[in-house]
């Protein structure tokens, strides 16, 4: 349903779903937010082969700055630093003499990196520089001893990383790219506000509470939903979907009928964000894909656990990172541009705490849902047409370990047989 409350799809009135009859309609398994064995697949075919994002290129602007990620599901620690070149860089955080950590500082500034196990030196680009009483080890050739590089890219400022990656970044994006290229994410990204938290809950649990505006009527009842709902669209209803292959995109309007209280009217009449009081105003070119006047924002997923929502003024950015089946370490930044006064900072830090606020509802629920889930009362989710993501994310991630988990079985079979190849061929020698 659009804003005018017409239709779910436009003007034809047909279902989001009938767009991607592929979809189907039928409850899907609870299953893979549970079991430990498909979270091992997860492990080994998602987050050990896809694009990863970390953040922005700004967490680290000069030369030395550095930042580490701990990568629970992928088993390792990484570095990603700045180099005196300008260049960043990642690498596995472990040493080249006994695997201990490196970097033990969560971020900070260095010329090099010392691993204060036994003091092996490494430079910011990760060449191995200074072994302490090198004359004692046999035929030390430190140019092949460097920390293990990780490919590392960027797009629109934001470091994405991959393990073992198949294919460029751009290529991973594919046109979901094209469809926010143009957005003002420099200019709209000045200052950073991030929180962080673990929740125990499976990490597509809490992925999903962001897929969807079903929730807003009821959970953001004290906060958000008068602002987002009204008579005219009294359950949130999308003005738009947009599936990639593995991406997603969708767009929410605000009600245009609502009335701010005195405190909102003050700091949205200069910059507005998750509230919006501002309608007659510009959005920005890469957002709003309808031209929808009531447009509040865009919700941008990247597979598989990376979520960048635009707004007019802002954007901001959730990262779900899996620790176990059933804990998930959730990040989330928050950006504005650089305020041109005092009143637009207010606005910008009433913003900030209205947004704080209201993602606290959201992850209220989190932890008891997933100890349901875990009783096996229910089997299946019975999804609507306006959780259209969380199916197509369900299918994504099924379809994604399929092709990867095949790949992987294709090449140890060809190794098999080229061991047993090679033992014939030694016995015929024979």
């Amino acid at each position: 349903m659009g804003s005018n409350g017409k239709s779910h799809n436009g003007a034809s009135g047909a279902s989001w779903h009938s767009q991607y009859p592929k979809l189907g309609t039928e409850p899907v398994p609870i299953e893979p937010y549970i079991s430990p064995e498909f979270f091992e697949l997860e492990r080994e075919h998602v987050f050990k082969r896809a694009w990863l994002c970390l953040g922005r290129e700004e967490r680290i602007p000069k030369p030395g700055d550095f930042f580490i990620k701990d990568i629970a599901i992928a088993r390792t620690s990484l570095i990603v630093a700045r180099g005196e070149d300008g260049k960043i860089r990642a690498f596995h955080n472990a040493c080249s003499h006994r695997s201990n950590k490196v970097e033990w500082q969560a971020k900070g500034c260095a010329s090099t990196f010392t691993c204060p196990f036994h003091g092996w030196c490494y430079g910011l680009d990760g060449k191995l520089i200074a072994v302490p009483d090198e004359k004692s080890f046999f035929n030390l050739d430190k140019s092949k001893l460097g920390l293990t590089p990780i490919a590392l890219d960027a797009w629109k400022g934001f470091i994405f990383i991959n393990l073992n990656p198949e294919q460029t970044l751009r290529e991973y994006l594919g046109e979901f790219a094209d469809a926010i290229e143009d957005y003002p994410f420099a200019a709209n990204g000045v200052n950073c506000y991030e929180w962080s938290t673990e929740l125990n809950c499976n990490w597509k649990l809490l992925r999903d509470a962001f897929k969807e505006a079903y929730h807003v009527a009821f959970l953001h009842r004290r906060s958000l939903r008068d602002s987002y709902t009204g008579r005219q669209n009294p359950f949130g209803h999308a003005l738009y979907f947009k599936l990639f292959p593995l991406h997603q995109r969708w767009s929410l309007a605000a009600n245009p009928a609502y009335q701010p209280s005195p405190l909102e009217a003050m700091a949205y009449r200069y910059s507005s964000f998750v509230l919006k009081n501002d309608f007659d105003k510009e959005p920005p070119k890469g957002a709003n894909p309808t031209g929808d006047p009531n447009w509040v924002l865009d919700i941008n997923a990247i597979f598989p656990s990376c979520l960048i929502d635009t707004l007019q003024n802002g954007y901001f950015t959730y990262n779900f990172w899996p620790i176990a089946v059933d804990r998930t370490l959730w990040e989330v930044r928050v950006y504005f541009g650089e305020p041109r006064n005092a009143a637009e900072r207010f606005s910008q830090e009433h913003a900030r705490l209205t947004f704080r606020d209201v993602i606290m509802e959201d992850a209220a629920t989190m932890e008891n849902t997933q100890a349901v889930l875990a009783s096996g009362a229910k089997t299946h989710f019975q999804f609507q047409d306006e959780e259209l993501l969380l199916r197509h994310d369900n299918k994504v991630l099924a379809d994604y370990i399929k092709a990867k988990n095949g790949k992987a079985q294709t090449k140890s079979k060809a190794k098999s047989t080229g061991k047993r190849s090679a033992s014939h061929a030694q016995n015929a020698a024979a």
